[in-house]
């Protein structure tokens, strides 16, 4: 019988990145599957506190074993900005949050950055912190149509396109939340 376990989110293709990676022995349920409609607040100043906040609120009020997670992009030049802020660095959507990271960085000529994913998992009594980092650098211009977020003016390391120009297949196997999600189910499936 599959192993019953709540993501903390509503997003389909997240969902359906990790249930692959889970595989056969989880049903990884959304919140909507489980009748959360709350927004759950995300308040805390790092990722792994922005993770624990929702999946407490799943365990808490559902009772469910759960995981979630927070990711984003930390900029060096900008110490570590827009990090927990990254889907609401501008106020406005995802070109907008470009366009000002782009701004901030004009004459900077340090460009480092990396995308980190935390998954926090609570499951029975405990927790469980699994994080993914992606470095690369920020090219100055936008390249490529695919991804979302700030992936058309991320270029990781060893690479020579952008997250939008490489796809989602190769993103999806190389990405923070890739590396941090290959964790979590080497996790449970030890544990199972």
């Amino acid at each position: 019988m599959k192993q019953k376990i709540v993501f903390a989110t509503n997003n389909a293709h997240k969902l359906e990145e990790v249930a692959a990676i889970l595989g056969e022995s989880y049903e990884v349920m959304s919140l909507r599957e489980i009748g959360c409609e709350a927004d759950i607040p995300e308040t805390a100043d790092t990722f792994a506190g922005n993770a624990l906040q929702k999946a407490q609120y799943v365990k808490e009020h559902f009772g469910y074993d759960c995981f979630a997670d927070d990711s984003g992009l930390e900029v060096d030049a900008l110490d570590g900005a827009p990090g927990v802020f990254s889907a609401r660095y501008s106020g406005g959507g995802s070109e907008e949050n470009m366009t000002k990271l782009l701004h901030n960085l004009t004459g900077k000529s340090e460009r480092g950055a990396q995308f980190r994913t935390v998954i926090a998992l609570l499951i029975g009594s405990d927790t469980h912190l699994f994080e993914g980092i992606v470095r690369g650098t920020i090219i100055e211009e936008r390249r490529g149509e695919g991804g979302f977020g700030y992936d058309p003016i991320f270029v990781p390391d060893g690479y020579d396109k952008t997250f939008a120009e490489l796809g989602s297949e190769v993103k999806n196997r190389i990405s923070h939340r890739a590396q941090a999600v290959e964790k979590l189910a080497i996790f449970l499936n030890e544990t199972k």
